[in-house]
């Protein structure tokens, strides 16, 4: 199959790292690696840089299980302000590619060191429309040193805080069930149910597009919007499975997520 082979080389390049990863882990890093060649993506170039933009999905293992980096955006900001977010951001005139992108926000938004050899791009997935018409391209990546972690810093005026989430959960939002979550009732948590909401909206009155929007409980600010839908996709690729609730309003697809 194509790709298996371009799979195998970066699996080995992670040597003996690989090996001390749990074998979920390890499945969860071949199908992402995978994705890099089978997945379709379109054709950026023609696209204004101003209208691009990446976002780093930094994985890490952590009691046998795959976690996510997440920031909460600062409230002194004019977009979005005190929302979860991935970091990330616009494709500057000296980025010569998303991945760099991805990669230079991360740097800036939380200190991730840049060339880092703990770092390790697993795939690039297809790009995400947001409401404010972002070409969004997720870049999934692995940190095979957990250690860094402690040395991430908040970029003041940008970010409020860093968390992690179990990426699994975003798929089965029961198994937040042992993370230390934010009260329910509380800011960060207004909603009934205990893990996981989710509501409908038009977002297009003359074709009735209905965009569901999904919340997940965290430590800190709720995962959703935008971010929940890509790390929806990233888990349901990485595990093989599909969400544990309806993704999708009854008879509309997910193309609308995607650019196409």
């Amino acid at each position: 199959m194509v790709g298996l082979s371009e799979t195998a080389t970066k699996l080995s390049e992670l040597g003996a790292i690989a090996e001390t990863l749990s074998e979920q882990t390890k499945f969860c890093i071949e199908r992402l690696l995978h994705a890099e060649y089978e997945l379709e993506r379109p054709d950026l170039s023609s696209q204004p840089k101003e209208k691009l933009a990446a976002v780093l999905v930094l994985l890490y293992e952590n009691a046998r299980e795959l976690r996510v980096v997440l920031t909460t955006r600062s409230k002194l900001l004019r977009t979005h302000p005190g929302q979860t977010a991935l970091p990330g951001g616009k494709v500057d005139e000296s980025d010569s590619s998303l991945v760099d992108t991805a990669f230079r926000e991360a740097h800036e938004e939380v200190g991730l060191p840049l060339n880092c050899v703990h770092v390790h791009k697993l795939c690039v997935l297809q790009p995400f429309l947001s409401a404010s018409k972002l070409v969004v391209t997720p870049v999934v990546a692995l940190l095979t040193d957990v250690g860094l972690l402690a040395d991430l810093t908040p970029c003041v005026g940008e970010v409020d805080c860093i968390f992690s989430h179990p990426l699994e959960a975003i798929l089965d939002p029961q198994l937040a069930g042992n993370e230390p979550l934010v009260a329910k009732g509380t800011e960060h948590w207004p909603y009934p149910q205990d893990y996981h909401s989710m509501s409908d909206v038009v977002v297009e009155a003359d074709t009735n597009v209905v965009y569901r929007m999904h919340r997940f409980r965290s430590c800190a600010s709720p995962i959703k919007g935008l971010t929940a839908d890509i790390l929806i996709h990233v888990a349901e690729i990485a595990y093989s499975k599909k969400t544990s609730y309806e993704r999708h309003p009854l008879g509309h697809g997910g193309s609308a997520a995607y650019f196409t």
